[in-house]
């Protein structure tokens, strides 16, 4: 292979993670620049013919030209492109990375709104070995720890809150894209390839990791998963436009698609009673429920069009809140009734809000358009909010979840970190 094609090859891997990386925001209702290559120009800068052939090797300069990112933010997106293949040397990637800082320094981000309350919490952060590697989703164990996909570095973390080491588990096969994650409580670790089209089981103990793939070409992005009572997994196929579910005894999937085109099926939640799969449909206005024995859906519209639920969580009533990314809302659905609950999120209509999960029955969630992110917690008993911000940033935490001793777990994405935040005070 010549030193050209070498070079095309890794900037289109790097460009294919890119899309991907991008996609969730583009999804999100906001403006894309449909002009051509030739519209954008560059500054002049020592890197910035190394900047024009990576990027026009791949996708236009308006990935660039309007790109909002901090200076920590460019060099967690350089690291990203290094992880996913693209041939930097040492001194490009650096020249790159000031070249993008000095000439794209972005606008600044609003700041989270704090609302004081009677809860206390303690964060503990660590980073992930490999820069660039993205922790997309968390999973709290039994066991005490917290493990994360590296989706850019093509791996499964696991950190030891107790001492502070974290391993890796590398993939079998290369640019996976592992994005959701859960436990099967035999020790296996599960999570879905959303660049390849498969549902991984990763035995800790050895590494193996055995592959299920799906028996419709259609189904190439595997999102978000979860067990359900009887061990069986299901799991949301975004750009698919599917549910599926996976029986791990025989390994057959079924898939179902979703009867609203372009849905976007994204976070899962089980019911109380553990016998319908909550799903909502990020892109539109809608949740959809599934009978867990039937597989037969029904779907649920939010009472405002321009609503984009993006995660959802149950409490024991069997509420359904989900997130409001395009509103700046926490809602709650009542499935028996059809009816929907609003509340405006602390950060007002820009503030994003994104993982969400139920603790005891009170609600916790992050607002992702604030820097640092915002964890947000709402009794909904007394309607009240209390807000911290996040301190390494969070960079956009898309998913979080409780811990077996009533924590939380996150996962931090742009600033390739894994938290747990500690509840002092009966907060939960």
């Amino acid at each position: 292979m010549t030193g050209r094609r070498r070079a095309r090859r890794s900037l289109t891997i790097a460009g294919v993670v890119a899309a991907a990386l991008t996609l969730c925001a583009a999804l999100s209702a906001l403006a894309q620049d449909s002009k051509p290559i030739a519209a954008f120009v560059l500054p002049e800068g020592d890197a910035k013919a190394t900047v024009e052939t990576a990027c026009v090797g791949c996708h236009d300069l308006g990935r660039i030209v309007n790109a909002n990112h901090s200076p920590a933010e460019w060099r967690n997106v350089v690291n990203m492109m290094v992880t996913a293949g693209a041939k930097l040397s040492p001194a490009q990637k650096q020249a790159v990375t000031d070249y993008l800082i000095e000439k794209f320094p972005g606008k600044a981000k609003p700041q989270p709104v704090i609302a004081a309350g009677p809860v206390q919490v303690v964060f503990r952060e660590w980073q992930a070995p490999t820069p660039g590697s993205r922790p997309h989703d968390p999973l709290a164990t039994p066991d005490g720890a917290i493990w994360y996909t590296g989706q850019v570095a093509n791996l499964l973390g696991r950190v030891d809150p107790q001492t502070g080491a974290i391993r890796e588990y590398p993939l079998t096969t290369p640019n996976s894209g592992p994005h959701g994650l859960t436990d099967d409580g035999n020790g296996d670790i599960w999570f879905t390839a959303s660049f390849a089209g498969y549902i991984g089981k990763l035995d800790p103990k050895s590494g193996a990791v055995t592959e299920y793939r799906m028996p419709d070409p259609a189904a190439r992005d595997p999102h978000t998963l979860l067990f359900d009572r009887a061990g069986i997994l299901w799991f949301t196929v975004l750009a698919g436009n599917m549910i599926g579910r996976l029986d791990p005894k025989t390994g057959a999937v079924k898939l179902l698609g979703v009867p609203t085109p372009r849905a976007l099926p994204y976070g899962m939640a089980l019911s109380a009673d553990g016998e319908t799969v909550f799903v909502d449909l990020f892109g539109t206005n809608k949740i959809a429920g599934i009978d867990r024995a039937t597989m037969a859906l029904r779907e649920y519209a939010l009472p405002d069009a321009s609503s984009r639920p993006r995660r959802i969580a149950v409490t024991g009533d069997g509420g359904v809140w989900y997130s409001d990314y395009a509103r700046g809302r926490l809602g709650r659905l009542d499935p028996q009734s059809g009816r929907a609950t609003e509340y405006a999120s602390p950060g007002g209509a820009g503030a994003q809000p994104y993982a969400i999960t139920a603790l005891n029955d009170v609600i916790w969630y992050v607002e992702t358009g604030p820097q640092p992110n915002a964890l947000v917690r709402f009794d909904p008993k007394t309607e009240r909010f209390q807000t911290w911000a996040i301190p390494s940033g969070g960079g956009v935490v898309r998913n979080m979840m409780p811990t077996r001793d009533g924590n939380l777990a996150l996962a931090c994405s742009g600033v390739n970190g894994v938290a747990l935040v500690e509840i002092k005070n009966g907060g939960s």
